[in-house]
């Protein structure tokens, strides 16, 4: 999957930018706060239907616009696609697939698998197991067709459970979503789980690239106690769960755990190994994906020469080259990028004030 044509329109501070990209790596470029990385934001934002730099998606649609404008035409195995969305100040979305109206964010993300390298990507390894469990059902999502309804049945009996559990009531009111919520977290647990030992598999040859010093091991924790039967363990916690007015333990709590030795990454590598590390892990998932449906991701990394020195840059362009992937690279200066490739990179983009130009 790449990105021949590319528009956009009231993003940010871009009022109007049309790109020709190239399948193999585009540079971005520009100083501070021109709209390099809002480039990026709107690829992922047309992928994902939201931002992966604020919550409040309206944010992204320019002060004096009503709605923001996204389009582009994204070459596949089986011919050239047409994706566009359009992002209303009052929350309103539409998105069209070839001319058709699509009901679910979750066919964009099917048809644009995305990846991203940013600053922000460190929240993978800082802020807690909800961003390595979106890594895993990224990749669970893609891998498996059974995992999206099997997820979403599992969050809205989870839902259901928890209100009962705010609302007071006995568990024998409770004990028939409970069997719904079993058949569910099971099958979603088992998806992740043969997942995350497919990714390792990827994983452990880039790693010994980009890390061969340290002892990396990742796991994956399924949510609840490895040696106790979920149905035992809802029946049994019900009374705290009662009590805390939530389900405590189950799927929604599942985890990738990753350590160096007997500690935890975070504490036992810099913060350019950390970055590494992000990298290694998002290389391996996009990999995979090759692998198992045989589509290549989109990879927008943002700022990447920074706390990287000029050979680990040399070193991690050539793993993402190597994917055979399409980039979208940003930079302020090209030199730091352009200086690690063995070859010029596809297309060059210089962004200024939000207006956005190809250069040789």
């Amino acid at each position: 999957m790449s990105l021949s044509r590319l528009s956009i329109d009231a993003f940010r501070n871009i009022d109007s930018a049309q790109l020709a990209p190239g399948a193999g790596l585009n540079l971005i470029y520009g100083h501070n706060g021109s709209g390099k990385t809002s480039i990026l934001e709107a690829i992922y934002f047309l992928g994902m239907g939201r931002s992966f730099r604020s919550h409040l998606s309206q944010r992204v649609i320019q002060n004096d616009a009503d709605a923001l404008t996204l389009f582009a035409l994204a070459a596949g195995q089986n011919g050239e696609s047409r994706i566009g969305l359009r992002r209303h100040r009052n929350g309103d979305t539409e998105v069209k697939i070839d001319g058709d109206k699509v009901k679910r964010l979750s066919q964009l993300a099917e048809a644009l698998p995305i990846q991203v390298i940013t600053p922000e990507s460190f929240s993978l390894l800082f802020e807690g197991p909800g961003a390595r469990r979106q890594f895993i059902d990224w990749g669970a999502f893609h891998a498996s067709k059974q995992f999206h309804l099997a997820w979403m049945n599992t969050r809205r009996i989870l839902k259901q459970r928890n209100q009962l559990l705010r609302d007071g009531s006995s568990y024998e009111h409770i004990a028939f979503w409970d069997r719904e919520l079993i058949r569910y977290a099971l099958e979603v647990t088992d998806i992740r789980n043969q997942y995350v030992h497919s990714l390792n598999a990827v994983l452990k040859g880039i790693i010994g690239e980009f890390l061969p010093d340290a002892d990396v091991r990742v796991s994956f924790t399924r949510g609840w106690d490895s040696k106790t039967e979920l149905s035992d363990l809802l029946q049994t916690q019900y009374p705290r769960d009662l009590a805390m007015g939530h389900t405590v333990s189950g799927p929604h709590k599942a985890d990738l755990r990753l350590r160096v030795g007997n500690l935890p990454a975070q504490d036992a590598l810099s913060r350019g190994q950390l970055k590494l590390l992000v990298c290694a892990l998002r290389i391996a998932q996009g990999k995979l994906l090759k692998q198992q449906i045989d589509k290549h991701s989109i990879y927008l990394v943002d700022d990447l020469p920074s706390e990287l020195d000029a050979k680990h840059r040399q070193l991690l362009l050539k793993e993402l080259i190597d994917t055979g992937a399409q980039l979208f690279v940003t930079a302020i200066e090209p030199a730091a990028i352009v200086d690690s490739l063995p070859v010029p990179p596809d297309r060059m983009f210089h962004v200024q004030a939000g207006r956005v130009t190809e250069t040789k």
